[in-house]
């Protein structure tokens, strides 16, 4: 890149993007620092409060591979073919994500993924600081200020770009709001999270199916529970913060305690009430996260500092996509920078690019939220879920369905939006007052589609 003197960076933030980040950067021959303001996972256990399991996809294997660190990360993956829907009644119904086993998402280790990539980080050159929060940043004399907290000392570095890798926390955004506006905005959901543990088996297996992402959805509000690799299922419990006047929805300003959170399963997922052995202590002992959407107009300043991830669009977490998409930014960052002439084009060229794509799946996520809750078991959606497939098999290069777009390939997320609102709007009027398939005139849906939806590139 020319005009680049150094080909020094420095990347705030030591997390799944960051370190990612750092090995991309890296392989290509910039010298990279990172500064992280929790310590090293590796000596002292891992101090995130964030959930300890995540959805890998499509577009985050890319990366990795692009990293060189995909075989790494799989070998300790466990995988979900598709959502496992507990009834009320105590049904179970699996709903597959795609149409075979080489369409599944993987559940991941956040932890034990951070200490990978951290590995694989330091190995292709990087230096990583930790216990360095950022503090200040004077971006006209490229100077910033650290804090390491556990003594309360700064550390005054010099810099020439920064890179904001710091989470929907982000230190840098902060400075760069301060120093230039850039239009920061966050919508919070009116519900909120909570995080229990269902432990291993009295023989150190699974206590429910492994190879499934399990939903208990109830309307307004729903469990869901994720399979680690040490047999464990991460449990999270979605709750409005206040329920509607006169629902009799819980809440977590109903639910406070663990008798109250007790009777809560025992009335609405009596089926994993047995599993959660530590409910209560839980319940009491972890605070609720909050679950927001969060919206920047720039993401860059000139080329003295740009964020990514969720420092630039943190999204709800109902499609499993927040890595994903964080995963992609850095690929897309590092290919920018390959290419452009200058940091501060690379920046922009990268911003353009991302933008609409990271405002497509923020508002898929949201959406996904209300289908996950309120209507996997919906008989309405199960037909139009029917028809989608039927579809996807008659016409499997226009009729893509949504999920594959978003999940299984890599689609631009703008396009995938796009493209899904046709295919619903297409899906609900050729289900509408049908209880089943008869009847559906095969020929006129299949013209509509070859109107509507030009072939998908990449679909098969």
């Amino acid at each position: 890149m020319d005009g680049d003197r150094h080909r020094e960076l420095t990347l705030i933030g030591a997390g799944l993007a960051g370190s990612l980040l750092a090995i991309l950067l890296s392989q290509r021959g910039w010298k990279v620092t990172v500064y992280e303001r929790r310590g090293d996972p590796r000596i002292r256990g891992y101090e995130s409060g964030r959930s300890i399991n995540l959805a890998l996809a499509e577009r985050g294997r890319h990366a990795l591979r692009a990293a060189g660190v995909d075989e790494a990360v799989m070998a300790q993956a466990v995988m979900m073919r598709g959502r496992m829907i507990h009834g009320l009644d105590g049904s179970l119904q699996l709903q597959p994500y795609g149409r075979d086993d080489s369409e599944v998402i993987w559940s991941v280790h956040r932890a034990d993924l951070n200490i990978t990539l951290l590995q694989a980080a330091e190995r292709a050159g990087a230096t990583i600081h930790f216990h360095r929060r950022l503090h200040t940043v004077d971006f006209d004399a490229g100077y910033a200020r650290l804090i390491d907290d556990r003594d309360d000392q700064p550390q005054d570095i010099r810099f020439s770009t920064l890179i904001g890798s710091d989470g929907a926390g982000s230190a840098l955004r902060a400075e760069m709001v301060r120093r230039a506006g850039i239009g920061e905005r966050t919508e919070f959901l009116d519900h909120s999270y909570k995080e229990l543990t269902i432990p291993p088996a009295a023989d150190g297996g699974f206590r429910i199916e492994p190879n499934a992402l399990h939903i208990w959805p109830r309307g307004r509000y729903m469990c869901i529970a994720l399979p680690n690799d040490e047999r464990t299922f991460t449990v999270t419990l979605f709750l409005p913060n206040h329920a509607a006047p006169g629902s009799g929805d819980p809440s977590f300003a109903s639910v406070r305690s663990g008798a109250e959170v007790r009777a809560l399963f025992a009335r609405d997922f009596p089926d994993a009430l047995p599993l959660i052995p530590d409910l209560e202590q839980d319940w009491e002992h972890h605070p609720p996260g909050l679950l927001g959407t969060l919206y920047l107009d720039r993401w860059h300043l000139g080329a003295r500092a740009v964020v990514l991830g969720d420092a630039a669009h943190a999204m709800v977490p109902f499609h499993g996509q927040g890595m994903n998409c964080a995963f992609e930014d850095c690929v897309a960052l590092a290919d920018a920078m390959d290419r452009e002439a200058s940091l501060a084009q690379a920046f922009a060229a990268f911003e353009q690019e991302r933008k609409p794509n990271a405002a497509a799946i923020q508002a898929m996520a949201l959406e996904n939220y209300i289908e996950m809750r309120d209507r996997v078991d919906d008989p309405a959606f199960l037909l139009q879920r029917e028809l989608e497939r039927a579809l996807q098999h008659r016409h499997p290069t226009r009729f893509v369905p949504h999920y594959t777009m978003v999940t299984f390939m890599r689609t631009p997320y703008a396009v995938a939006l796009e493209r899904s609102e046709v295919q619903r709007e297409l899906l609900v009027e050729a289900t509408q007052g049908r209880r089943d398939l008869s009847g559906i005139d095969w020929e006129a849906l299949g013209r509509r589609v070859h109107e509507r939806l030009p072939v998908l590139e990449g679909a098969h």
